[in-house]
């Protein structure tokens, strides 16, 4: 009897599962009863989830046994089985190269999502939600810089650049800024009352005072 080398065999197809699980394939597909051969695939794809412990309970799994089943086989293998044979030319196949924006980023520390904002926020037709909007950018702005700089940076920059960002669509009042600290994220934002609140604070405190008094 003459020794078999390996180097005259036919190729593993998958390594993984070794050259005995190839013979089995090749074995299966020489029965001739259809219902025989399903029942022995079925078999066979238990035995591989065995021989590869990586391979987990669940449906992408299991597909993936029998997607190796046909590989092995070649692709020629009639079994009634619980996923459909995979495209040839689809095995192995490298994914499709994502495409990314080539639009350059203006200031590269801020990042693109302060740049998507500013241009949801120039859509705002309300007054009140777009001053909310461009104090809350301005924030983000300055907590961005101080991350990546030691010195601060003065509010007029940040408002100059929100300008520049949304192509003078932003604006808010710089005076404001400062004398409340709207773009300063330890502090919270401020507004300045109109004259309704403050009649009407004034009036709680003219009611309180007048309480107080019957009291005593």
């Amino acid at each position: 009897m003459g020794l078999e080398y390996n180097t005259e065999r036919a190729d593993v197809r998958l390594k993984e599962y070794g050259r005995n699980i190839q013979k089995l394939v090749d074995h299966i597909r020489t029965i001739e009863d259809a219902e025989k051969r399903s029942a022995y695939a079925q078999t066979l794809t238990d035995l591989m989830k065995q021989i590869n412990p990586n391979l987990k309970s669940g449906q992408d799994n299991d597909q993936k046994v029998w997607d190796d089943l046909y590989i092995v086989s070649n692709f020629d293998l009639e079994i009634e089985a619980p996923f459909p044979m995979p495209e040839k030319s689809v095995i192995g196949k490298k994914p499709q190269r994502m495409e990314y924006k080539n639009s350059k980023i203006k200031y590269m520390h801020y990042g693109r999502s302060v740049e998507h904002m500013i241009e949801q926020t120039i859509k705002m037709e309300d007054p009140e939600t777009k001053k909310s909007a461009v104090i809350h950018i301005g924030r983000l702005m300055k907590g961005f810089y101080n991350t990546w700089n030691k010195d601060n940076i003065d509010d007029e920059i940040i408002l100059k650049q929100i300008k520049q960002l949304s192509n003078n669509e932003l604006d808010i009042d710089i005076a404001e800024v400062k004398e409340f600290g709207l773009f300063d994220n330890n502090i919270r934002e401020k507004r300045p009352q109109n004259r309704n609140n403050r009649d009407r604070d004034k009036r709680n405190n003219n009611r309180r005072r007048n309480n107080n008094r019957r009291r005593n």
